[in-house]
């Protein structure tokens, strides 16, 4: 029985279109939950499919978070990554995978299409397709409180910094955290919990300069104000310069009719 040996040239098809397929299946862009990586849920276990272990150079940022929650409230929290490969604003920076015990997560307003429930699970929440070029690997989520009397919530949170080119690698980095909130009374007031080396300084935004054609009104206002100084700066020299020298009694430079005048006020003389 002969067997079909696949030509050379077919084999290395069939190798790329494996390997890009692997690739495909193991970035997870369009966003990640479960147990996907084959060592727990993702937002508890993290993101091994990129590295092994968490990396402290990127912080995990959850601000926004109640000190104590109210039952049935609904709270706006923001998830930031800080660290991590550079930011390229043309391709992927990051997601992240998040879990509470109890209540329900969405997206907030203007990023509901940003981020997804897992599997439809309201439990859990993801990065979508559309929400992985963040400019600022930062995602705004909402959060409703269980009813009165679960108890404490507990969230998981991690987060990946990548460098963009759609594969996992070690030049990628996450991290993750956990918090708890006690069921209570609201105050308020907000707390910002994160995970890393605390360096958490904002990246350097895109463009550090303003176009003056685009700043309109408050280019002409800047300029008027500027016009409007040196004005009163002008007035102010020049009556300096006429009290100084228009009404002095030694001035050289005064009129014939202002010296006969002082002349007539010092002989007491009349007109």
């Amino acid at each position: 029985m002969r067997v079909h040996q696949p030509t050379f040239p077919r084999l290395v098809v069939l190798g790329c279109f494996a390997l890009l397929l692997a690739g495909s299946t193991q970035g997870y862009s369009t966003g990640i939950g479960g147990d996907e990586n084959g060592d727990g849920d993702v937002a508890l276990a993290g993101c091994t499919c990129h590295n092994e272990l968490p990396d402290n150079s990127v912080t995990v940022i959850l601000d926004d978070l109640p000190y104590h929650y109210s039952a049935g409230v609904s709270y706006t929290l923001t998830i930031q990554l800080i660290g991590g490969p550079d930011i390229d604003s043309s391709s992927n920076t990051g997601g992240f995978s998040m879990r509470v015990t109890s209540g329900t997560l969405m997206g907030a307003e203007g990023y509901e299409n940003l981020v997804q429930n897992w599997e439809e699970d309201v439990k859990t929440l993801s990065h979508a397709g559309s929400g992985v070029e963040t400019p600022d690997r930062a995602w705004m989520i909402v959060w409703t409180a269980p009813e009165s009397g679960t108890g404490p919530v507990t969230f998981w949170l991690a987060g990946n910094s990548v460098d963009g080119d759609g594969l996992p690698s070690e030049l990628d980095r996450w991290n993750r955290l956990s918090v708890s909130v006690e069921e209570g009374e609201d105050s308020g007031d907000t707390r910002t919990v994160f995970s890393g080396n605390g360096e958490i300084e904002p990246p350097a935004p895109v463009e550090t300069h303003v176009d003056l054609h685009h700043m309109g009104a408050k280019l002409r206002a800047h300029w008027l104000g500027v016009l409007g100084f040196t004005a009163v700066i002008l007035v102010i020299l020049f009556c300096g310069f006429f009290l100084r020298y228009g009404f002095s009694r030694h001035y050289v430079g005064r009129s014939n009719l202002l010296k006969l005048r002082i002349k007539h006020l010092r002989r007491g003389d009349q007109l």
